[in-house]
């Protein structure tokens, strides 16, 4: 009897843990992503520093910056120019 129980609830608690897995599938990726496109963000970010070292024009390399240029892309680096130009 009592070894039906332990089964039963090795089961379930397996169970549980498949739900759990599948239910946080979705935002672990969403998370990945967004990790990479920051990441390439910054990596934009250091080499449109470097350019523009040379004409005495850079962008701040923070979390924000480099998140907008990654999910945005080169038109995000442009985006930041023009807001550190006008603004």
């Amino acid at each position: 009897m009592q070894s039906t129980v332990t089964l039963v609830f090795i089961v379930i608690c397996v169970l549980l843990v498949l739900l759990l897995i599948k239910l946080l599938k979705t935002p672990l990726k969403w998370a990945l992503k967004l990790v990479l496109n920051m990441i390439s963000g910054l990596i934009m970010l250091f080499v449109f520093n470097f350019i523009g070292g040379i004409f005495n024009f850079t962008l701040g390399v923070n979390a924000v910056n480099a998140l907008i240029a990654g999910i945005l892309g080169i038109p995000g680096v442009i985006l930041l120019v023009l807001v550190k130009l006008f603004i």
